[in-house]
């Protein structure tokens, strides 16, 4: 007889890292109602609810807003691959992976590409964007990462996109790991093409990739001279499918859609002013708690979401994310690029954003930072994560 196959049993873990975050029962739930077909009526009907949700949570009314069947790096391409043709200039803001993640694919787009630099952990001035404008006047696209998950920084976005607009020139924005945990105002910010991914903030299974493009950018697409370069992103079909007339182009992952739709629903439910509250509070729980262990901030603009901090000198970093895993069954990130064993990334992101969880976290680096000989006051970590609430 044929072995049998052992049963599917991963681990139950508090994923505390750059994602993926914790998922609710509820869009797990979502992802094993029944599979219906992909043109059926009541998926096209869930399709419609779950684009206008969208349009609530990126706080914009664009049209062309959809979930391209993909992770964050597919919603990347997506806004990349319309914008640019070849011969096109693009300006690229690099601060971190994303951002060189970013010019790579413009780069591989045909782009004449001008890169905006800083140092990993810094932001984009105003200044720098100014002068990269001035300099480079036939710019089609400035492109830009408003979380930078590598390193934690916090780009301020709101004076650069009037900078780009007086240009004349279209904002594109990476809010993959800022989407349903800080402020993102697309029309108020006139953002012109963003993307995310589902499985940071909005707490769902990674799989899809939230995007949306304003009348400028689809104006921009509809006066391409050549076609898109990627036929599965190009979202002169992709909007068809999406669109009432519902012409086919692909498969859509059926029941990842269901599971996006019910974290958007939760995200909705919470409200985004009281969601953005709730990240900033348990932001400022974890950051008293690990600075009262002497811990260090690696960006001077954090963000809310994604907590980069400086692994404490002497200190194992993989030894300390080993034990968390093993003994507490919590996930943190370790650092990347020149913050490789020097740094830890702790995400605090949608469902995994919690009390609870800041507590969990405390007490247990509290616990292995003191066997690794780092001098700690036995409970002050946790009382000044308890001041933060009061």
């Amino acid at each position: 007889m044929p072995a049998k196959t052992p049963t599917l049993d991963p681990p139950q873990r508090v994923l505390l890292g750059p994602g993926p975050s914790d998922v609710p029962a509820r869009v797990l739930q979502a992802l094993a109602a029944p599979t219906i077909g992909h043109l059926d009526p009541a998926y096209l009907a869930i399709m419609d609810e779950t684009r206008q949700m969208l349009r609530d949570v990126f706080r914009t009314k664009n049209e062309l807003t959809l979930a391209v069947s993909g992770t964050g790096s597919a919603g990347m391409e997506s806004c990349v691959v319309n914008l640019i043709e070849p011969g096109d200039e693009m300006i690229v803001c690099v601060n971190g992976v994303f951002g060189t993640r970013m010019r790579d694919v413009a780069q591989r787009c045909g782009a004449t590409v001008h890169s905006i630099e800083a140092d990993w952990g810094t932001v984009i001035t105003d200044q720098q964007v100014a002068e990269a404008l001035q300099a480079h006047p036939k710019s089609k696209v400035l492109g830009i990462v408003h979380a930078e998950t590598s390193t934690g920084a916090h780009q301020p976005l709101e004076a650069i996109s009037r900078l780009v607009q007086d240009a004349g020139a279209l904002l594109l924005v990476d809010a993959v790991t800022s989407l349903g945990g800080i402020e993102v105002r697309v029309d108020d910010w006139a953002i012109d093409a963003i993307y995310s991914g589902t499985q940071k903030c909005l707490s769902c299974p990674p799989g899809l990739a939230p995007v949306s493009f304003s009348p400028r950018a689809v104006a921009a697409m509809e006066a391409r001279q050549t076609p898109v370069a990627s036929w599965y992103l190009d979202m002169s079909m992709l909007r068809n499918y999406w669109s009432a007339d519902r012409v086919y182009h692909h498969t859509a992952p059926i029941n990842m859609t269901y599971a996006l739709r019910e974290s958007l629903a939760i995200v909705l439910e919470e409200g985004l002013e009281d969601r953005i509250a709730r990240h900033q509070l348990n932001h400022q729980a974890l950051r008293a708690g690990l600075e009262a262990m002497g811990l260090q901030w690696v960006p001077e603009h954090s963000l809310t979401t994604l907590n980069a901090v400086y692994v404490p000198d002497g200190v194992d970093d993989a030894r300390v994310r080993s034990r968390l895993l093993r003994e507490y069954g919590i996930e943190i990130g370790a650092g990347l690029g020149p913050f490789k064993g020097r740094a830890w990334r702790i995400g605090l992101m949608g469902h995994s954003s919690s009390q609870r969880n800041v507590t969990l976290l405390l007490a247990a680096l509290e616990t292995i930072l003191s066997d690794e000989g780092i001098a700690i006051d036995g409970g002050a970590a946790l009382s000044a994560a308890a001041e933060q609430r009061r």
